[in-house]
């Protein structure tokens, strides 16, 4: 699934370097995102929920998404004042096949430039060895598109209902509220939680960190707190607990992110702390995730679809995310021995330091940056192979 913008071009690098891993695949190529939308008003068409749902496993590239009203302004005019509302197709696909496990690792590769540095003791500068694997919640919470501007009646009245909405907003218009709901459920929150603590088991973390906001969103958060603890001391004894504040995590970020393994949260907390890690493993050209159900699974960068960059006669983007996206599928599928061998390819090729993408010599992402001696996604992909 290419998607929009950059997708196409990072997905098709991808696929050429597990083909020359040996890996021996039919690819059948699906319909999504923000052309779809355009054309069709569905920027996931049910054809492409047909296909993932024979096939099981999804490689997905990057989407386009814009505002509301953006959205709307951009459809043929023959799919105009329909009442289309334009949705994330990765939030439909997540909802539909129920993908409510996201896995983001953020692991440093020695010799990447991007890497994050800090002032030592003795002005010694030291850059830290970050590994750590966020588990994001991903089918509730914020983004569980449980939504309302001008809520309807039954809703409204339903939150008269809870005194803190008498006081704070009673005196607000109905058709001036807008209203989006935080819901978690404790099954699902139970499987994100056993899924953290068992990769922190089986890949040998010495913690798991729950990162939410108990103090003051007590009722989901709070829920997520209590239930780790009970997991964890039925279940993983062995295995720290360690407790912070979504806001005080981005604070300690870049304090002593060598300190943290595993950590878990919901949708929303989950996708802000999966970000600021990247930010210090090199950004969003490292950035890979995957989305697992209990049939269906999907595999995509975390990096937005950039269509400026698209346009550009040679693709200048850093193809690493998507591979390592790719990599996650060899595991989820225990083809090991491919993902390893391609994880150290990619790892050569940074330490060397002689190929490297725009972002990698933190360059402007300019259309002149390959003159400037930046490789193009193909380059790196042939370097890559190359070192195999």
């Amino acid at each position: 699934m290419p998607g929009d913008g950059i997708g196409r071009n990072v997905l098709e690098e991808t696929i050429r370097i597990l083909d020359a891993a040996g890996f021996a695949a039919e690819y059948i190529e699906a319909d999504i995102g923000w052309e779809f939308w355009r054309q069709e008003g569905n920027p996931l068409p049910e054809r492409t929920i047909k296909l993932l749902e024979h096939h099981k496993i999804g490689l997905f590239g990057a989407i386009t998404s814009k505002p509301k009203e953006e959205a709307a302004e951009e459809l043929d005019d023959s799919l105009k004042n329909k009442g289309l509302i334009y949705s994330s197709p990765i939030v439909g696909l997540r909802q539909h096949f129920n993908l409510d496990v996201c896995i983001r690792p953020c692991h440093t590769y020695p010799g990447n430039p991007l890497n994050f540095i800090r002032r030592g003791s003795g002005d010694v500068i030291d850059e830290p060895a970050v590994d750590v694997v966020i588990f994001r919640q991903n089918t509730e919470g914020l983004y569980g598109g449980v939504e309302w501007t001008d809520p309807p009646d039954k809703v409204y009245e339903a939150l008269l209902s809870h005194p803190r909405f008498v006081k704070n907003f009673s005196g607000v218009p109905q058709n001036e509220l807008s209203i989006s709901t935080r819901i978690f459920s404790r099954a699902a929150t139970m499987r994100i939680l056993r899924a953290a603590f068992e990769y922190a088991r089986k890949y040998k973390y010495r913690s798991v960190t729950v990162c939410e906001k108990p103090n003051v969103i007590r009722e989901t958060s709070g829920l997520m707190v209590r239930l780790a603890k009970e997991i964890q001391k039925n279940e993983y004894p062995n295995i720290e607990l360690w407790n912070t504040n979504i806001d005080a995590q981005m604070m300690w970020l870049t304090k002593n992110p060598e300190n943290y393994g595993v950590i878990v949260a919901g949708n929303m907390f989950g996708d802000i702390v999966s970000d600021g890690f990247a930010g210090l493993i090199g950004g969003l050209g490292f950035a890979c995730s995957a989305n697992i159900g209990k049939d269906v699974a999907v595999f995509e960068p975390t990096h937005g679809s950039a269509p400026k960059y698209a346009d550009y006669k040679t693709s200048i983007v850093n193809p690493i995310a998507m591979v390592e996206s790719a990599c996650m599928m060899l595991d989820h599928i225990n083809e090991n021995k491919l993902s390893s061998k391609i994880r150290i390819a990619i790892a050569t090729i940074v330490n060397e330091g002689k190929v490297r993408t725009y972002d990698m010599k933190k360059l402007p992402g300019s259309e002149d940056v390959i003159q400037k001696g930046a490789a193009s996604t193909r380059q790196m992909a042939d370097a890559i192979i190359e070192a195999f």
